[in-house]
């Protein structure tokens, strides 16, 4: 029997610039969804590693595709729309959540799932950008063309790390938002990003807060796009992690996977990690001798939580370009981290 077409089904960007807190925001969303309903997660990660998909467990009723090396709206545009059919003719889920990477820019996402490919498949709702305010006390976060453009076509601002600041300086945020963006959005404060699920399930369409064309840095790498990762292609042999790196808009990255078998030392792992340049984005998963770990850090703080990734140990630095430290003087202060092999 055949199955019904795809109809309408919601679909929402969460987009905000690196270290703003939306990975965090859709395990929140997640944990509190309906129960009847079945969601489907794409997330693009500017790093070549693919952390973001290790970070969430694995549920009957959710359903989490990466899509790393690159960004949706220029490199990956093309693998965008393949991808994003063939999710959706397989899992057929009932709300559909992107999550592009924090360099994104909105701009050719909001036009592809509003294009002829989904029109009558895909019901853009609320766009909705993730702030962390201490951003806004960064004159280069202020001035970032794509960090303002996020705001400004969202429908929705969720304020992060306000478990972390003043009232004054909420207050300030929340002030230079309405000075500063055109049209009319809602503001929502969401510490750890406890965003209420209501405010995806009751949003409505998309509306056209702005034009925008994703600028000239995004357009000229649609025009020469990366190539399409196979992770699986180059898998990490005990004694052999795979070193992966990229550079575009501005930014730098730095990847390491490792063999499951591999074990650090989770002390040890904390203390190489407090060392790092605090302008350093790190995320990642690891086998260590206190069990399977997560690590997500931004301004250098964030501590080792548990997992249930089991695949692979991986670890990925994200920096502004020329930022990076040197990378065989960090894979060899990873690898003094290492306590032993598990075999």
């Amino acid at each position: 029997m055949a199955r019904p077409p795809l109809r309408d089904i919601p679909a929402h960007l969460i987009t905000g610039f690196l270290g703003s807190g939306k990975s965090t925001l859709i395990h929140h969303l997640i944990q509190n969804k309906p129960p009847g309903e079945r969601w489907a997660v794409l997330i693009n990660e500017f790093g070549r590693v693919g952390i973001d998909q290790a970070m969430f467990a694995e549920r009957d009723d959710v359903v989490v595709q990466a899509l790393p090396g690159g960004c949706l709206c220029c490199q990956l545009a093309t693998v965008l729309q393949t991808s994003l059919v063939q999710l959706l003719r397989r899992e057929r889920p009932d709300r559909l959540i992107i999550e592009p990477s924090g360099l994104g820019h909105p701009a050719g996402l909001i036009e592809l799932l509003r294009g002829e490919a989904f029109r009558g498949v895909l019901d853009l709702r609320d766009v909705v950008a993730v702030l962390d305010p201490r951003r806004l006390d960064d004159p280069r976060a202020r001035g970032h063309e794509t960090f303002r453009d996020q705001l400004r076509l969202a429908d929705g601002v969720a304020l992060t790390m306000v478990d972390r600041l003043g009232a004054q300086q909420v207050a300030a945020a929340r002030d230079w938002l309405a000075e500063t963006l055109p049209g009319e959005r809602w503001v929502v404060e969401a510490p750890q990003g406890r965003l209420p699920v209501e405010r995806l399930l009751d949003g409505g369409a998309h509306r056209d807060l702005a034009s925008s064309v994703s600028p000239a840095a995004h357009l000229a790498l649609a025009q020469a796009p990366g190539p399409w990762l196979d992770l699986d292609a180059r898998a990490p042999r005990v004694g052999a992690p795979v070193r992966e790196s990229g550079a575009s808009l501005g930014h730098e990255s730095l990847g390491w996977r490792w063999h499951a078998d591999e074990v650090f030392d989770a002390s040890a792992i904390t203390a190489w990690l407090d060392a790092l340049p605090t302008v350093l984005r790190v995320k990642g998963v690891l086998h260590t001798d206190a069990g399977w770990v997560s690590i997500n850090r931004a301004g250098g703080e964030g501590p080792l939580t548990p997992s249930e990734w089991r695949r692979d140990s991986r670890l990925e630095l994200i920096a502004e370009a020329g930022g990076m430290p040197d990378a065989q003087a960090l894979e060899a202060g990873m690898a003094r981290c290492r306590r032993s092999s598990s075999i």
